[in-house]
């Protein structure tokens, strides 16, 4: 199906991501329309709308929000291979975002894993790769919304910018381009030992007890021992140590 016309398009002056930004007012999904354009544009163009219709999450869970209440935005990528990886591509993302939280609210955010960025414990940002015609990082980022419109939408764990700063946020979407910019920028100029870093820190689960469900929904338990893109390693105590592949780790979450 073709896409509607962009209500506006911009460009930032980044190297790698956000060249070229496309605008709506109405999208199905802007990681559908971010991979139907992709062939027509160079990596690193951004689809954002104000409202989607068939938004969704991780493990095909629903997306929705009140039109422009969120920044809803997908930026199709055509990375090198060692860099094609959702684990990847899902620590940039959330790294990014964190980082940009942080500029506009000086507040730090945690990383739930896989995909979740939490300000104070609560549910700020969903992250959704995919990898169809291209590789679409799909970000849904909640800027506007009250803690009533959350409590009546039965979302107690979930908060907004504007409730996280205590005041309207502005040129959200640039900071978060920006950012998604700066950090693909230090993947590609090698620095992954520096992301990977960045996001273990997010996650904050090093040394600590953990419970990692899997793909086939076992369960294994221990200590966090070390983290990488490469594996997560857990002590499992009589049975030694185990090694994760990041992508079979459904939920990482603390004893």
């Amino acid at each position: 199906m073709t896409a509607p016309a962009p209500r506006d398009s911009w460009t930032l002056d980044t190297a790698n991501i956000g060249r070229r930004v496309l605008l709506f007012d109405r999208l199905d999904s802007t990681n559908t329309t971010a991979a139907e354009l992709a062939a027509q544009h160079e990596s690193g163009l951004v689809v954002a709308a104000d409202y989607q219709t068939a938004g969704r999450g991780q493990y095909g869970r629903v997306w929705q929000s009140r039109p422009g209440s969120s920044l809803l935005m997908s930026v199709a990528l055509r990375p090198p291979p060692e860099l094609c990886r959702p684990v990847v591509l899902t620590a940039l993302a959330a790294v990014a975002v964190g980082e940009a939280v942080l500029a506009l609210t000086g507040v730090q955010g945690r990383i739930k894993w896989p995909n979740d960025l939490l300000v104070r414990g609560k549910k700020v940002c969903g992250i959704l790769i995919e990898n169809t015609t291209a590789v679409v990082v799909g970000i849904g980022l909640n800027l506007t919304q009250t803690a009533t419109e959350f409590a009546d939408a039965g979302l107690p764990d979930a908060t907004s910018l504007a409730i996280v700063g205590g005041r309207p946020i502005d040129a959200a979407a640039a900071a978060v381009v920006r950012k998604l910019d700066s950090e693909f920028g230090r993947l590609l100029a090698g620095e992954r030992v520096a992301v990977e870093a960045d996001w273990k820190w997010r996650i904050g689960l090093l040394g600590r007890p953990v419970a990692a469900e899997l793909s086939d929904k076992s369960v294994v338990t221990g200590r966090l021992h070390e983290m990488s893109f490469d594996g997560l390693e857990l002590d499992t105590g009589d049975c030694g140590y185990r090694v994760l592949v990041p992508e079979t780790v459904r939920q990482l979450r603390p004893l």
